[in-house]
This record gives structure tokens, C-alpha cells and sequence, in this order.
């Protein structure tokens, strides 16, 4: 069989990848990360960009859905989009509002109550035989005070070093850090405003250089994913809010303190799937122990409790049932994805699970409905 220039130059490029990647595995994969790290603000971009783009989405129905003149629904998207940003950043600014002076109270209150708390130790120590002892014989112990002076002075000028290294590594690390999420909240607005014009010249390139049945394909996969996606997040922030909320009110029930600055906080970092109720639940435990360990101790019980609960009953639902999906599946794709991926693998399985499990549900329900028309569910 004669094979054509376009096929000739295709399985050529084929083969010369397959042996570039079989050769060369390991200046591969270091290129690919490289160009993962230059990327990674663009991708976070995205990420902002589609979670932002649901809540705007949302006001832009409700802007001069009517509005025929140009000047109205030139200000629909600016307008829905600014409203947007001013809602999770006040959201977010309130939570912070509500936890931090309650964290610098309790971490100041903690020292402040230090220095009687070592005085009650000193006083301990007086009074005991033991600790009599021990200053006695350490009275009679010869201590060689020049090489102890020689030891310390090396240690000082070796942590003095380390501590400049590390604050320039700490300086360039939050440099970077900020300058990354300027250029990816940039890119998300911009992705933002431009939704239709940036998907329009994509299709346009697609369509121009991919078959046309592969397109259509690939088109619906991105909507049963989209509509995944989206649900997911939705069902996401359901899921938080109750939790945040159940949160407080045991919380006031039981008589433990900050209960809405730790409620909020925990709804707030339970938008991280299954383990985000600890992280809150952590910060809350440090806010609660240093004023009571008693109540810090009972307060992780009634996380536990809580966690139990969410884990098992609330999320599968909430989360499952809005984006279709069994509350079983949900917990196999947090769990197989955490695994693989950790906090970045639990965020995605779900609807990444979801959207498999659409698919595939599709495929059957036209695959029976040619044999059986009436079957319409599985």
C-alpha cells in the first residue's frame, strides 16, 4: 500500500515522538515541568476564571435581561462581573474579619498568661527535694564553660546565616507567589470578559484544521463535563454552607466560644472536599485550648462528630446529588483521588468521576433505546 505525503509525514512525526520519548525519558519529563511551573499561573488563571464565570454568569440573567440599546448590555457583563468579585472577596474578607482578631486574641492571651505559668513551675521546683538535688549536683559538676562559650558561638553564627539565607528564600518565595497570582486574576478576568469572543476563534481554528465528527464529539464531552463541573461547585458550596452552619450551631449549643468565627471558618475551608472540616477544625481547637484544653478536647469530639456525619451522610448527597452522581461513587472518587493526587485530586475526581459516569449512562440509555424504546432510566 503507497502511502501518501500527509500520511507519510504523519506516521513519520508518530515514530520520531515514540523514540524521542523512549531515548530521551528523563530530559522529557524535565521539560514538561519546566513548562508546567511557567504555566501554572495560566492554568490557576482558568481555574479562577470558570468559578468566577458560574456566579456571573448567574447576575447576567437578572441585568436588563430585556435591553435592546447597546449601552445597557455593554455594562451587562462589567457589571455582573464586578458584583461577582465583590462577593467572594467580601465573603472572604468577612472570614477573616471574624477569625484572625479572635486567633491574635487567644495567641496573646497564651503570653500574657506564660510568665505565671512559669512562676507556678518555679515555685513547684523550689518546694521539691528532687529539684534540690539536681541543683546540687549540678554544683558539684566541673563545666567546661570555654568550650560550651566556642560551641554557642558557632551555633549563633551558623543560625544567624541560615536565618538571612532563609528570609531571602522566604522574601523571593512570597515575591513570586504574589507576582503568580496577579498574572493568573488577571488572566481570569480577562478570560472572564472575553468568554465569547476567545471560545469563538477556537472553534474557528478547530473547525478548521479537525474533522468536523471529531469536533462534534469533543464538543459533547465539554458540555457533559461542564455541566459536571459547574454542579459540582454549586453542590460544593451547598455542602459548605451547611456545614459552616451546623458547625456554629453545635458550637452555641455547647456552650464552646467563637462558635461564628469557627463556623464560618470551617464552612469556609470545607470547600477543600472531606478533609477541609480538620483544617478548620484545627485552627478552631488552637482558638478554644488556650483559654480551656477541656473544652479544646471536647470541641475535636464534636468535630469528629460532626466530620463523621458530613463525610458520610451530608457531602454524598449534597455534592452527589447535584451533580448526579451516587453518594457511593462519591466517596470512591475522593478516595482514589486524594490518593493520586492529594487535595488537587479530591477537588477534581468527583466531577471528573461524574462526567464518566454520564457519559457512559448516556451511551447505554441510546444503546437500549434502539432494542427497548422503553427504557429511559438506568
Amino acid at each position: 500500500m503507497k502511502l501518501t505525503k500527509q500520511e507519510f509525514i504523519r506516521y513519520g512525526a508518530f515514530i520520531a515522538i515514540f523514540l524521542i520519548l523512549i531515548i530521551y525519558p528523563a530530559q522529557v519529563f524535565n521539560l514538561f515541568k519546566a513548562l508546567w511551573s511557567v504555566a501554572l499561573p495560566l492554568v490557576i488563571g482558568a481555574a479562577l476564571a470558570y468559578c468566577i464565570n458560574i456566579l456571573s454568569s448567574m447576575f447576567e440573567k437578572y441585568f436588563w435581561p430585556k435591553a435592546k440599546k447597546k449601552i445597557w448590555t455593554s455594562l451587562r457583563r462589567p457589571t455582573a462581573l464586578i458584583l461577582a468579585l465583590v462577593i467572594i472577596i467580601a465573603i472572604i474578607a468577612w472570614v477573616m474579619r471574624l477569625v484572625i482578631p479572635q486567633f491574635i486574641d487567644a495567641i496573646s492571651g497564651f503570653f500574657t498568661s506564660l510568665p505565671d505559668v512559669v512562676d507556678k513551675i518555679n515555685k513547684w521546683l523550689d518546694n521539691s527535694n528532687n529539684a534540690n538535688t539536681l541543683i546540687a549536683q549540678l554544683e558539684t559538676t566541673k563545666i567546661d564553660w570555654s568550650s560550651i562559650q566556642a560551641k554557642l558561638m558557632k551555633l549563633i553564627s551558623t543560625g544567624l546565616s541560615g536565618v538571612f539565607s532563609s528570609s531571602l528564600s522566604i522574601f523571593g518565595s512570597i515575591s513570586k507567589g504574589l507576582f503568580n497570582f496577579i498574572l493568573a486574576f488577571t488572566f481570569a478576568i480577562y478570560l472572564v470578559s472575553g468568554k465569547e469572543r476567545i471560545g469563538n476563534r477556537l472553534n474557528r481554528v478547530f473547525d478548521a484544521f479537525l474533522p468536523a465528527r471529531f469536533m462534534e464529539k469533543t464538543r459533547y464531552v465539554l458540555h457533559i463535563a461542564n455541566q459536571s463541573f459547574s454542579s459540582f461547585i454549586k453542590g460544593q458550596v451547598t455542602e459548605a454552607f451547611i456545614l459552616g452552619t451546623l458547625c456554629a450551631l453545635g458550637m452555641w449549643i455547647f456552650r464552646f466560644p467563637n462558635a461564628l468565627s469557627i463556623g464560618a471558618l470551617v464552612g469556609m475551608t470545607a470547600l477543600i472536599p472531606m478533609i477541609g472540616a480538620w483544617i478548620g477544625g484545627g485552627v478552631g481547637f488552637v482558638l478554644i485550648a488556650v483559654t480551656s484544653p477541656l473544652q479544646g478536647v471536647l470541641f475535636v469530639v464534636f468535630i469528629i462528630i460532626l466530620q463523621q456525619l458530613e463525610g458520610n451522610l451530608i457531602y454524598p448527597h449534597v455534592v452527589g446529588g447535584s451533580i448526579g452522581l451516587p453518594g457511593i461513587l462519591v466517596l470512591v472518587a475522593i478516595t482514589i483521588g486524594g490518593g493520586l493526587a492529594g487535595i488537587v485530586g479530591m477537588l477534581v475526581g468527583v466531577p471528573i468521576v461524574a462526567t464518566i459516569y454520564q457519559l457512559i449512562r448516556n451511551a447505554t440509555l441510546k444503546k437500549e433505546e434502539k432494542s427497548n424504546p422503553t427504557i429511559t432510566e438506568i
